[in-house]
């Protein structure tokens, strides 16, 4: 039978794991479901259409599947998917679809900083860090080892790729490509996530092969098309060239940090 406290609400049709472990002043509304280890500390409202996985805890004051801050929604049924052993800290927001079944997403062992807000219909991946108060607007997406720093910003519709480090304070207006660091406002191009890389075992030579692709797309006067062409022609391929290229074609050469009359001669 779950733990919880005799100061907490729990609506009768919320359906709690045997262990799910409820703290003081919780509120846990209808439609709410959350999976077996997971520990909600104290003033936590899991708000309807929460689907809460295995073994997260949860902290102080956050707010799960809170209603979306957009004119768009008029009161559909959606839906907050967590993941399992993710730790959102204290007065985390995150707020569900605008749209009808629809899903805002966090995957799995990702951690997300005090004050940080997720909105409606975002994803963010797994092994994620969320720094405090970082701010993830509507329709983002967030790749698998990405770090966004303190304070950053992502405006909504864009996305960030997988092992990209966002540096504090950065405004993120553009679609930012997967290996990078980005700093400063306006956004720029500051280097390959190296540091974490190796930590993955990513070798040398990969890592320098990552860092000519990028000289190509910000550090050489050349168009981004022509960048596209050089590494095809200079970088041998490996996964995680034909994942630089992918993702630069796939967003139309829209990339974070490159004017927009630098994406085509």
């Amino acid at each position: 039978m779950a733990n919880i406290s005799n100061l907490a609400f729990v609506h009768p049709e919320a359906k709690l794991a045997d262990d799910v472990v409820i703290g003081a002043f919780c509120y846990i509304d209808r439609n709410v479901e959350i999976g077996a280890g997971t520990k909600v500390h104290s003033h936590v409202s899991i708000l309807s259409g929460a689907r809460i996985g295995k073994n997260n805890v949860i902290y102080e004051g956050a707010i799960i599947s809170a209603t979306p801050q957009d004119f768009r929604w008029k009161g559909e049924e959606s839906y907050v998917e967590i993941g399992d052993g993710n730790h959102i800290r204290e007065q985390v927001i995150i707020n569900r679809s605008i749209h009808k079944e629809g899903k805002t997403r966090v995957g799995n062992n990702t951690f997300i900083m005090a004050q940080s807000h997720v909105g409606h219909d975002s994803e963010i991946g797994n092994y994620c860090v969320l720094g405090n108060s970082v701010k993830v607007a509507g329709d983002v997406k967030i790749g698998d080892f990405s770090i966004l720093s303190s304070h950053a910003l992502v405006h909504e519709k864009c996305q960030v790729a997988e092992w990209v480090l966002v540096k504090g304070g950065c405004r993120v207006n553009g679609h930012v490509p997967p290996f990078v660091v980005m700093a400063h406002n306006p956004i720029s191009y500051y280097g390959v996530n190296a540091y974490v890389l190796k930590k993955a075992n990513k070798s040398e030579a990969l890592i320098d092969d990552i860092a000519k692709c990028y000289r190509h797309v910000y550090q050489n006067s050349a168009s981004v098309y022509n960048a596209l062409r050089r590494i095809r022609e200079d970088i041998e391929p490996s996964p995680e060239r034909d994942s630089i290229l992918s993702f630069i074609e796939g967003h139309k050469m829209n990339l974070a940090g490159v004017p927009k009359s630098d994406i085509e001669d």
